[in-house]
């Protein structure tokens, strides 16, 4: 089994010899995440609760959601899944609640990654949920529906 892992990284690398090339040029790829905050959702609860209850659930939605994406990144850090998956589970609802529904769909799919003891995928499925997290938050603030 070495012996095949290691003519096959042979074949997938082509030409080893040629690490210690210098390059002029690196492309830095940026990810971005196009995320739509659901106004629809943000409608009812002006008309459930009159703007001034909704402008307050909402901030106090957005402050929740930022501390705990800060929170599920630092215990993703510390190596504590438990913890990260409890603050990242807390993060499905409360983005529901406001209308950052990709948010809460990331936020399920990194739950689904702990659960399945993928590290890999729990590292990149929490990278993407970051990337999202940021856009909502942006998104949110960003269309004036909310004066903080």
């Amino acid at each position: 089994m070495g012996t095949f892992f290691s003519d096959t990284s042979r074949i997938a690398c082509g030409a080893c010899e040629d690490r210690g090339e210098n390059v002029e040029q690196v492309t830095l790829l940026r990810q971005t995440e196009s995320v739509r905050v659901d106004g629809a959702r943000l409608d009812d609860l002006v008309a459930q609760l009159g703007p001034s209850g909704a402008e307050n659930v909402v901030c106090r939605a957005l402050e929740e959601v930022a501390v705990r994406l800060s929170h599920a990144e630092r215990c993703h850090r510390e190596g504590r899944s438990d913890d990260m998956r409890r603050a990242v589970r807390s993060l499905i609802a409360i983005s529901g609640q406001i209308g950052m529904h990709a948010l809460a769909r990331v936020a399920a799919d990194v739950v689904a990654c702990v659960d399945n003891d993928d590290r890999i995928a729990t590292a990149a499925t929490l990278a993407r949920l970051l990337r999202v997290g940021e856009a909502c938050l942006g998104e949110l603030c960003d269309t004036g529906s909310v004066t903080i």
